[in-house]
């Protein structure tokens, strides 16, 4: 009876197999997506990272949620936690 493989042991052998048949250019530092395209992403951020001008988000003035809305909320979200709980009930 032939002895299983450990799993660690095959990937590890699997991994130095590909990297023996790699050939071409080195590759660029990047994030390393799994799909092997990051098509200069990370040239990309650094760009941005550079850029002269620092991106402000526009400020939308805020509107206080009233007291009639937090109550209809309360009682929105009762009702339905109810007929929930009813219809598990029932089943």
């Amino acid at each position: 009876m032939a002895k299983d493989k450990d799993p660690e042991q095959l990937l590890s052998e699997a991994l130095r197999a590909q990297a023996v048949q790699v050939s071409g250019p080195p590759a660029t530092p990047g994030y390393g997506l799994l799909s092997g395209e990051d098509l200069g992403l990370a040239a990309r951020v650094q760009t941005q990272a550079l850029a002269e001008e620092p991106y402000e988000p526009e400020e939308l003035p805020r509107q206080r949620l009233g007291g009639w809305a937090i109550l209809l909320l309360a009682v929105v979200f009762g009702l339905a936690c109810g007929a929930v709980v009813g219809l598990l009930t029932v089943l």
